[in-house]
């Protein structure tokens, strides 16, 4: 069985992760880098991947980067 999988065609972004001074996430920040990377043509993006601070952060970080960028209303 072939499975069509036009959305997985293009660029890809692993995305960081967007810190503040006390060390939570900034979740403004990382709204605003969604929206970048959206306009800019990236059809897929990689939050809490491959960039390095996933292996540090706990499992609720990594569930509020994933809904920060579906908050974006662009996912």
């Amino acid at each position: 069985m072939t499975m069509k999988l036009d959305w997985m065609r293009g660029c890809a972004t692993a995305l960081v992760t967007p810190f503040k001074a006390d060390g939570s996430i900034d979740e403004e920040r990382l709204r605003s880098l969604v929206d970048r990377q959206i306009k800019g043509g990236v059809k897929m993006l990689v939050p809490c991947g491959t960039t390095g601070e996933s292996a540090t952060m706990t499992e609720d970080e990594d569930a509020r980067v994933i809904h920060s960028g579906h908050a974006s209303g662009r996912l």
